[in-house]
């Protein structure tokens, strides 16, 4: 992005380009052009106080590469639901589903005007499937699930991607059943991907540093918070851990972060 907003649907809000964001925060991170210079700035700030941030968004995004080929190509998975999307940025997951299954359907979520603006400009599909973005909140999921059935069959298997933004609910119980009840409500058969930063005294102190900036606060997880999200889900193996282990691909996996995960199944 210039500095200067470029796309029609973002003359409809204010994007408040004096202040960091956390979508824009993350985009600048992963090297995206779709950013303010109080984004590059925080980015900056943060890389300087805490190297490994970069390795945290960039282990996020190609953790998300990697579990969607793998449910879509090996496990057959064609319906996604994408909740906190972020600003769309290269291999986003419906690009990714339709790569290996055209036919693929993709809801995206986001409560953010700003993401919106953007996503409903960049976010398209192939002819045979089905992309689209829907204005909610996480914290929802009555709505949520209202809006995605307009695009997805609920009565059949959904993959639903918690992706790094689980953290902006800052309470771990109210995060923990939160994440439950959207898989209570989910086909026998669906999955889950998530991911978030595993709690540490760096980390802690990263995410105030973050915070004071005034962009929306996150908060890490603990490994207990992490699985409780999946109570009642097959975690198959590695099990909980660095999400760089998950499906590493031929070259083998990537250096591990704190950035923590896993794929869970819903028995069918």
């Amino acid at each position: 992005m210039t500095d200067a907003p470029h796309h029609r649907a973002a003359l409809e809000v204010d994007l408040q380009p004096h202040k960091p964001h956390s979508a824009r925060f993350w985009n600048a991170l992963l090297g995206g052009k779709d950013n303010y210079p109080a984004d590059r700035e925080l980015a900056e700030k943060m890389k300087l106080e805490f190297p490994a941030t970069v390795d945290l968004a960039r282990s996020t995004r190609s953790f998300l590469k990697r579990a969607v080929a793998h449910l879509v190509a090996e496990e057959g998975f064609r319906q996604f639901l994408d909740i906190g999307t972020g600003l769309p940025t290269a291999d986003n997951t419906h690009e990714v589903a339709q790569r290996a299954a055209p036919e693929a359907r993709i809801v995206y979520v986001d409560h953010d005007p700003i993401v919106l603006a953007h996503a409903r400009a960049l976010l398209t599909s192939t002819p045979e499937g089905e992309t689209d973005y829907i204005d909610a909140d996480l914290n929802d999921p009555d709505n949520v699930l209202t809006q995605a059935a307009r695009t997805l069959d609920l009565n059949e298997p959904v993959v639903l991607m918690l992706m790094s933004v689980i953290g902006h609910v800052t309470d771990p119980r109210q995060a923990v059943a939160l994440v439950q009840e959207y898989m209570s409500r989910l086909a026998p058969g669906s999955a889950l991907v998530l991911c978030t930063t595993l709690a540490s005294p760096e980390i802690d102190a990263a995410n105030r540093s973050y915070a004071d900036s005034g962009t929306q606060p996150y908060v890490a997880s603990s490994a207990e918070t992490m699985l409780g999200m999946a109570d009642g889900l097959t975690i198959p193996a590695p099990g909980l851990g660095p999400i760089s282990r998950w499906h590493p691909g031929a070259d083998g996996p990537e250096a591990d972060t704190q950035q923590w995960g896993y794929i869970a199944y819903k028995s069918g």
